[in-house]
Parts: structure tokens; C-alpha cells; sequence
């Protein structure tokens, strides 16, 4: 089962100097939610890190961050976890930047190159390859250009940022986010804020309020962040869930119950 948040009413923060350790993800999709922390707020009482998914997972799982905003897929991994945020990365549908690009149709895919970037976008592939498209190709994982190679009969997982430009290369766009509202009708929540120790609770409070600032700057934070692939205002409004209001725990419940099947 997932764990509620649990938080200290009081106590000293975490990390070398005093700062909690946070780590975030270094793509678009976080950019409303680390604008604040960009903006100054809370700059006394965190350390902010950007990296890719799965090395932000590693991060937690070593202890190497206090909280990090990571695949879910993460959390059977840490000894100790709390999902302390209101906050973080789903979708109800399509969700743009996580999807399996192809030359041909599903029934015709050979091969998939792995994405080595994100644990829970390969898991969810996984699960929808068995369950929803019911294909079984050769999975290979893959390494930094593989996009290059995505041709054929050749497919690729691709996520984040590049996945937004692999849009305009494929024929064929299999949305991750999609399939998993597809197979089972419910959103599906790629990653949460999650730390590995519990935390203040004046400290969440101020935390959630951080990422809501960049979620009313919108115009701002895309005046930041000048993108030609995609628009990302309607990446940021109709794509991505930053604030999810459905039943986020349910959902990662499901999911990781699924994964105890295809994780090996």
C-alpha cells in the first residue's frame, strides 16, 4: 500500500548546510513547478538539483537528496517513502512527451529501443505492450542518440523534451499516457514529489505553495523556456495534470501492483 504524507510538526531541516536537498527533474514539464524556487522562494531552506528521471530516482534511493520529484515506479526501491506534495507530473489522456515512436503500425514493430532515461515511462510500456496493444517485440535498451535509429520496423520509447521533437519525425505516435487511460479509464501519474525521510510540516506547506506560484505564471514561464516543437501552453494546460484532482494514490497503486508482473 502507499503510505499517506507523513510530517514532523517542527524540526530542523535536512542536508549539508542546513538546506533540504531537492531534486528535480530538468526537463519543460517541470519548469512551472521549480519556477518559484528559480524566483527566490524558499531559497534559505533548499538546495535545488535538475537531472534526468532516473538519475533523480537514484539520487533518493542513495539519500543522495532528502525529496525529489521522481517516477513513481522509484518507490519499491526506497526503504522509507512519503509523497509530500499536492503537486507533480500526470495526465487524464494524452500526455505529449512520453510516447512510443514508430515508422510502421504496432502490429508491425520488431524492436524497441528503451528510453535509459525513465524507469516508470519503460514499466508503463510494459504493462500497455501486454495488456492494451498486445504485442511482445524485442526490447533493447537503449543509449543517448538512440532516437536516430528509430526507423523500420525499429520502434522507440522516447520521453521529455526530445519526445516532444521525435513528434515531428515519426509516422506513427503510440501516447504512453493515452494507452494507460486506454486499458484501464483512469489517469495515470508519472511522477510525485516524494521524499525519503519525513519533513517538516511548515516546510510542505511552504513547499506546495512554491510550485503553485509558477503554475499562476504561466506566460512567464514559457517567455522563459521559448520552445518551437510544441506549444506549451497547451502542454502546461491540457497535457500535463501539475495538480491532479483525481485520487492520485489509488492510481499509483494500480500501477505499481501491475509492475510486479513485467519488472525483471
Amino acid at each position: 500500500m502507499i503510505k499517506e504524507v507523513e510530517v514532523l510538526n517542527s524540526g530542523s531541516p535536512l542536508g549539508d548546510g542546513g538546506k533540504i536537498r531537492v531534486g528535480a527533474v530538468s526537463y519543460l514539464n517541470t519548469k512551472p513547478l521549480i519556477y518559484g524556487f528559480r524566483q527566490g522562494m524558499m531559497a534559505d531552506s533548499i538546495e535545488l538539483i535538475e537531472e534526468y528521471p532516473s538519475k533523480v530516482a537514484k539520487m533518493l534511493v542513495d539519500d543522495e537528496i532528502d525529496i525529489g520529484l521522481v517516477p513513481v515506479a522509484v518507490i519499491p526501491f526506497l526503504k522509507e517513502y512519503h509523497i509530500v506534495s499536492d503537486y507533480g507530473i500526470a495526465c487524464d489522456g494524452d500526455v505529449a512527451s512520453v510516447c512510443l515512436f514508430s515508422d510502421v503500425p504496432l502490429e508491425e514493430i520488431k524492436t524497441i529501443l528503451l528510453d535509459y532515461q525513465s524507469r516508470s515511462s519503460v514499466a508503463l510500456l510494459k504493462v500497455l505492450l501486454k495488456e492494451q496493444w498486445k504485442i511482445t517485440p524485442e526490447l533493447i535498451a537503449a543509449e543517448a542518440g538512440y532516437e536516430n535509429t528509430i526507423k523500420g520496423t525499429t520502434a522507440g520509447l522516447v520521453i521529455g523534451d526530445r519526445a516532444l521533437q521525435q513528434r515531428l519525425k515519426n509516422k506513427y505516435i503510440y501516447d504512453l499516457g493515452q494507452g494507460w487511460k486506454e486499458l484501464t479509464g483512469l489517469p495515470f501519474v508519472f511522477a510525485a514529489w516524494i521524499s525519503n525521510k519525513k519533513l517538516p510540516a511548515d516546510f510542505i506547506n511552504e513547499f506546495n505553495k512554491a510550485n503553485d506560484f509558477g503554475l499562476q505564471k504561466l506566460a512567464e514561464v514559457i517567455k522563459e523556456n521559448p520552445y518551437v516543437y510544441y506549444d506549451l501552453h497547451k502542454y502546461y494546460t491540457e497535457n500535463i495534470k501539475f495538480k491532479p484532482q483525481f485520487d492520485k494514490l489509488a492510481v499509483i497503486t494500480l500501477f505499481l501492483e501491475k509492475l510486479k508482473f513485467y519488472e525483471k
